[in-house]
């Protein structure tokens, strides 16, 4: 084996799918690109890596909601474009051309160009590794959505998009919670 350098080590455990996470200032809505997600457990519960440094993170902080909307391929372009430009002087909705949907519990919007759209709720913040805990309260699927395939990120600017499923719900039946 050829040795890695130790800061490109995260980029073989990327996280994924790359989502969009809207959030509300009280004034004006807003997106910002996340690849770094995760799920917590099936509750559920979400955590995203955000901070400071983000526009939209005051938003999330001071009004306790987003959604976490999950894009698919064909919307590769806006996906990096959105996480290229701030909401500080952009209406990204505007500019990439997508269509904000009032939900039901949050008040973010959702994005109606995504394949799914998960209303959250802030639960806790962690500080010291800017991990933002959110409870899921309302989800949403376009089954008539045309493409299925996400994207995940590398982390050096490249994507992985998704494959053919592999189906071992059986051998994996009693791990998995009833209904899934």
């Amino acid at each position: 084996m050829r040795e890695l350098k130790l800061n490109k080590a995260f980029t073989l455990i990327e996280s994924g799918p790359v989502v969009l996470v809207t959030t509300h200032d009280g004034q004006k809505d807003n997106i910002m690109t996340i690849s770094w997600t995760m799920v917590m457990d099936f509750t559920p519960v979400f955590a995203i890596t955000t901070g400071e440094w983000n526009h939209s993170f005051a938003a999330l902080r001071k009004n306790g909601g987003c959604v976490i909307a999950i894009p698919t391929v064909d919307m590769l372009d806006k996906v990096v474009g959105i996480g290229t430009c701030s909401g500080k002087d952009t209406d990204k909705f505007a500019k990439f051309k997508l269509t904000p949907v009032q939900g039901k519990v949050v008040k973010s919007p959702l994005i109606k160009e995504c394949l799914a759209n998960i209303e959250c709720k802030v639960i806790d913040i962690v500080k010291k590794h800017n991990i933002i805990v959110l409870e899921g309260v309302a989800a949403y699927i376009d089954t008539t959505h045309k493409e299925k395939r996400t994207v995940h990120a590398v982390g050096d600017g490249t994507f992985i998009v998704d494959g053919r499923k592999i189906d071992r719900k059986k051998m994996m039946a009693s791990k998995l919670p009833f209904g899934v």
